[in-house]
């Protein structure tokens, strides 16, 4: 079991927002609509219900602590990939270390063929949801036949009465091939500059943060793309390192988990928001602690195998001050 992180003085100037990949956050039913059988009692994986709410606790305790390190409390808003419906959301929100927080959370419903969603999770003391809405990424399969992929979320509200726009982000994988499957992140990419260029019309200089598993590195095309037509600052570049990263493939590190930002952010205007660092959130009990994968990240499954961890993702997150 572990115990809470030692307590550190809580910061009112500064607010943290994180990004988590959940690896497969599945419920116990069996819903016709998506591709969860793996996920069930009886699969292969044996997903029950003491193993889920495992999960849920663990989840819920690096939620909490997030960013904690330099705030001294918990995030203000969590950008979630890999959640299934808004009922695990409502389970996590629920559970042991995040019940005590008033946490409120955005859902939609997508039509991505795994089943899996983004979705946002927010503190309600400090940000108000103003408006939501997800936007498909339009992918066609070699058939001709629609592609379905996880909807891009935008959900726009005042952080500590500041307004800012945050759109969360999970982008097509690369399990056919990195190159193969690169159109795919280009298309969303699209979207977003597609979304932020419509905000920039709709608001003056709004204040916009991009969040995701972009399924690409920071130094990527796609990524590349985005940030230079929309003059984001990305504070990842310089955490990407052949020793640390966000995920590990081949004993190789990738850091597909991301926070971009428009620069208006570094403006040093008295009362309102601004950047203050960036980090990864891979503190050692997110780890494997010894094996050939030492360091690595301390997952739930890896293929069929229950290992009983958090997530094959560590979080990232960005701190402001106001």
């Amino acid at each position: 079991m572990i115990d809470d992180l030692e307590a550190i003085p809580v910061r009112d100037d500064l607010q943290t927002i994180a990004f988590y990949n959940l690896e497969n956050l599945f419920d116990l039913e069996d819903d016709p609509n998506t591709h969860d059988n793996d996920f069930l009692p009886r699969s292969e994986k044996k997903w029950t219900p003491k193993r889920y709410k495992n999960k849920l606790r663990k989840l819920g305790f690096a939620i909490s602590n997030i960013g904690k390190n330099e705030t001294g409390k918990h995030p203000a808003i969590v950008g979630l990939a890999e959640v299934e419906n808004a009922k695990v959301i409502t389970d996590l929100i629920a559970s042991k270390h995040l019940k005590a927080i008033n946490y409120g959370f955005v859902h939609y419903d997508s039509l991505d063929e795994r089943g899996i969603d983004v979705a946002l999770l927010y503190d309600t003391d400090a940000f108000k949801v103003e408006h939501s809405e997800t936007f498909m990424v339009h992918l066609t399969k070699d058939d001709g036949k629609t592609d379905y992929t996880r909807d891009i979320l935008l959900v726009s509200g005042l952080l500590d009465g500041e307004e800012i726009h945050v759109l969360a982000n999970h982008w097509s994988s690369r399990r056919e091939g990195a190159e193969e499957t690169e159109h795919k992140r280009f298309a969303a990419a699209d979207k977003v500059i597609e979304i932020i260029t419509n905000l920039n019309i709709k608001y003056s200089n709004p204040k916009i943060v991009v969040i995701g598993d972009f399924n690409d590195d920071p130094t990527s095309n796609s990524i590349k793309r985005l940030v230079n037509s929309q003059s984001l600052f990305n504070p990842m570049e310089v955490l990407h390192t052949y020793s640390r990263g966000t995920t590990s493939y081949n004993f190789q590190w990738n850091l597909f988990d991301q926070i971009l930002f428009s620069t208006n952010f570094f403006e040093a205007t008295p009362d309102t928001l601004s950047f203050d660092k960036a980090n990864i959130f891979d503190d050692d009990f997110l780890k494997l602690f010894k094996g050939k994968y030492k360091g690595k990240p301390f997952r739930t499954y890896v293929g069929p195998k229950y290992k009983g961890g958090y997530s094959d993702h560590f979080p990232v997150y960005a701190i402001f001050k106001k």
